[in-house]
């Protein structure tokens, strides 16, 4: 592999362009795949897997592949546009200044006039995939002082926040499978081998389960849907949709019942068990198999099986956190790997620790982790982990009130799309006062925007993982610079939001540095008067000087890797990275000149028990039955008795497809990422349907119609229709999406259905009726 950025002899083809080669990280899913790409000019000629990476050792996936169409799509806004002529008036483009002097004109006003709570901050997917997206929203937040945050968390993996926040005092203490040592491993709500997993950050997650079962390990998958991951597994359960939590209760039930608990090293560290006995009394696999649609033996002999493995992890994901019991479901995927011995234990489910963690490094009792702080003003939705549902939005903008929101500020998010009931929410975003959207297209959310701020391509912007190396199943760090300079005039993302922060603030005009050199200088002043830290009593000014990096997102990456877990102290007596923490000499020491010196990344060794250390519960133990927990539990048990739909919707996954955000990518469009209504045989037959006929489907929120697709992938009683499309609403310059638009799944639902506990929304197993349409 040739060093980055690497010019290569020109080319023999045309004689005119000069070739070169340099290193990306793939931003496009949770994987984060090192790639190699080929540059000619400015122009990404090609993209392939690096097998030098010491995380992905050249694996690629389709959209890793199309890294280079995505970067030059013609559809991408190159420059700012401002609307102009009032709400009612045209985008056009305009220059930076023009737009971040319209942002001070019209936004800092507003708050002045209504207050902070005027202004709702809505942060989408892509944000967790950009260092801009990982860096900057806090310091935004902060300078706006509104409570009134949305994201995308609550139509995804919120209850997996907020079981790890109540088990464990931590919402970001998410343990992820061992996938490359365990013994066992049983799947539920994922579909990896299409997804490329998630909250579970691992390039070849296909590889790793076919290597699961080469050296004899076990892999058993529940869901609804033969996926191609439940093609793979030894045991495919197809349960009924929304019941997830019912089954692990079972689970648990039997291995409490027939003495089959081994807490391992962790019992002393786990308090509640004999609440959580009592607790899961009633769900007994007879009571439950009914609901689930599944046999009490086979519930017995899944939860044996698991009990009786050498290793073993469960690990859950977005089928069954979009559920009616998300968060429940969550909490009993951890109960089970603390039953059964296998948290925090290689080959079990153990918690990562990146080079830019902060957590303590020795053990000590913490805050604890609290919902609803507080609530939201129309419904009084309690907040989770600082955020309100989405489903909420539209309602805080259109209900008339002291704390409306007036103005929306919109990073990388298309609610519109992306939440339940996208055409009252779009109703809801045209109606506001003022309304910024970052985004590099204009989509069906950022048409409503005043002023739409693109990011530049992603070969123009470096790349580090704040959020994905928390979740990898294998410590390591990465860092890849831009791979061609910005264009002239652009502005890079990180750049971008610091002009945006100081335009809310009051301080327009500022330096943008000023943004990065204030979160620097409050980060310091914390670690020197913390006396766990290595740099505890020292001078913060003589440390900043310390600092490198070419801008304010490198120096405060540096920052945060000498003060991490593995980093140098800023040459402290003793390094953060203490001896034995990572198994490797590569981890010492580290800061961002060791990282640039390794392009391909420095592997940080294999995941290892960090409990008690990471607990930061009030009683400084894994706290097994937290009290919301226990308040959820007869909302569960009563749906034992629940009468189920006759026919319910799930959503699915593509390959070539992350949400809403990759659908106008000519590479990634066609063969099976298509918008259809898969139905099994027998239900298209009860229902009088055809292969690729449209039908016609209504739920809560309203009906839309599909073209079917018959398959038997599909269990009965089941029907699934993708999430993300819809792509057909006017003024948006997304050409090749709004060719192939599909419809809009999110409409079907109104917003009512949320998991009480997490606030997200049930975007999967919810009751749907179809009927014949005459076209």
């Amino acid at each position: 592999m040739l060093p980055e950025n690497t010019v290569l002899p020109e080319s023999t083809v045309g004689g005119a362009h000069r070739a070169r080669t340099a290193l990306r990280i793939c931003p496009l899913c949770e994987a984060t795949c090192g790639l190699t790409l080929t540059i000619e000019g400015r122009t990404v000629t090609g993209a392939r897997g690096d097998r030098e990476d010491v995380f992905s050792k050249g694996f690629i996936c389709p959209k890793g592949a199309s890294f280079g169409e995505l970067d030059a799509d013609p559809d991408r806004l190159r420059a700012p546009l401002v609307r102009r002529g009032g709400r009612d008036g045209e985008l056009a483009e305009a220059s930076w200044q023009e737009a971040f002097d319209l942002i001070a004109v019209r936004l800092r006003p507003l708050i002045e006039e209504h207050g902070a709570q005027s202004v709702g901050v809505v942060l989408g997917n892509p944000n967790v995939h950009t260092m801009a997206g990982a860096l900057y929203p806090t310091a935004l937040l902060g300078a706006l002082g509104t409570r009134n945050l949305f994201t995308a968390s609550t139509l995804d993996q919120m209850p997996k926040h907020v079981s790890s926040g109540l088990l464990f005092g931590d919402p970001f203490a998410i343990p992820v499978p061992d996938l490359d040592r365990t013994d066992h491993l049983l799947l539920l709500g994922a579909n990896p081998l299409e997804s490329n997993g998630s909250l579970c950050t691992a390039p070849d997650f296909p590889g790793k389960l076919r290597a699961l079962r080469k050296r004899g390990g076990t892999l058993t998958v529940v869901d609804p849907r033969r996926t191609r991951t439940a093609r793979l597994a030894d045991r495919h359960v197809a349960i009924r949709p929304g019941t997830d939590a019912l089954l692990l209760a079972a689970l648990a039930q039997v291995l409490c019942e027939e003495k089959l608990t081994d807490l391992g090293r962790l019992a002393d560290h786990v308090e509640g068990m004999s609440e959580v006995h009592d607790a899961i009394r009633d769900f007994t696999p007879e009571a439950v198999a009914p609901a689930c649609d599944m046999s009490a033996g086979e519930i017995r002999a899944i939860a044996r099986e698991l009990a009786a493995a050498p290793t073993a992890a469960v690990y859950g994901r977005i089928g069954s956190c979009t559920v009616e019991f998300g968060t429940l479901a969550s909490w009993l995927v951890d109960v089970l790997n603390i039953l059964t011995g296998n948290l925090d234990r290689p080959g079990g489910a153990l918690f990562p620790l990146s080079a830019t963690d902060r957590a303590p490094r020795t053990p000590a009792p913490g805050k604890g982790f609290a919902l609803g702080r507080w609530t939201s003003r129309v419904s009084g939705h309690p907040e989770a982990k600082g955020e309100l549902p989405l489903s909420a939005l539209a309602e805080e903008i259109e209900t008339p009130g002291d704390g409306r929101i007036r103005a929306v500020i919109a990073l990388a998010a298309n609610p519109v799309l992306s939440a339940p009931d996208g055409d009252r929410i779009d109703r809801a975003l045209a109606g506001v006062d003022f309304m910024v959207s970052v985004d590099p297209y204009l989509n069906e959310t950022s048409r409503h925007a005043d002023v739409v701020l693109p990011p530049p391509p992603p070969a123009q912007s470096a790349h580090f993982d704040f959020a994905f190396n928390g979740f990898a199943v294998r410590n390591q760090v990465r860092y890849t610079p831009a791979a061609v300079p910005l264009e002239d005039g652009g502005l890079d993302e990180g750049e971008i939001l610091a002009r945006l922060i100081l335009a809310v603030s009051g301080m327009h005009g500022a330096a943008p540095s000023a943004v990065d050199e204030m979160v620097i200088d409050r980060t310091l002043g914390k670690a020197v008067a913390d006396p766990d830290s290595p740099v505890h009593g020292r001078d913060p000014k003589e440390l900043s000087a310390l600092l490198t990096g070419r801008t304010g997102p490198e120096r405060r990456l540096d920052l945060m890797l000498r003060l991490g877990p593995y980093g140098d102290g800023f040459g402290a007596e003793e390094p953060s990275g203490a001896t034995g923490t990572s198994g490797t000499a590569d981890a010492e020491g580290l800061c961002l000149d060791r990282l640039l010196e390794r392009p391909h990344g420095i592997d940080l060794g294999p995941l290892r028990p960090r409990v008690p250390a990471l607990l930061r519960t009030r009683s400084g133990r894994i706290e097994l039955l937290p009290a919301p927990i226990a308040a959820d539990l007869p909302r569960l048990r009563r749906a034992l008795a629940a009468r189920p739909a006759s026919l319910v919707l799930v959503g699915r996954r593509h390959l070539r497809s992350n949400n809403s955000w990759l659908h106008n990518i000519p590479a990634l469009s066609g063969g099976s990422n298509r918008c259809t209504l898969q139905i099994h045989p027998d239900d298209a037959a009860r229902f009088g349907l055809a292969e690729g006929r449209p039908v016609r489907i209504s739920a809560d929120g309203g009906s839309l119609e599909a073209p079917v697709e018959i398959t038997d992938a599909v269990r009965t009683g089941v029907v699934s229709l993708p999430h993300g499309w819809g792509h057909n609403r006017p003024g948006t310059r997304t050409s090749v999406a709004s060719a192939r638009p599909g419809v809009n799944v999110n409409q079907l639902l109104d917003g009512s259905r949320l998991d009480p506990l997490s606030g997200t929304a049930v975007l999967n197993g919810f009751p749907v009726e179809l009927s014949p349409t005459d076209r």
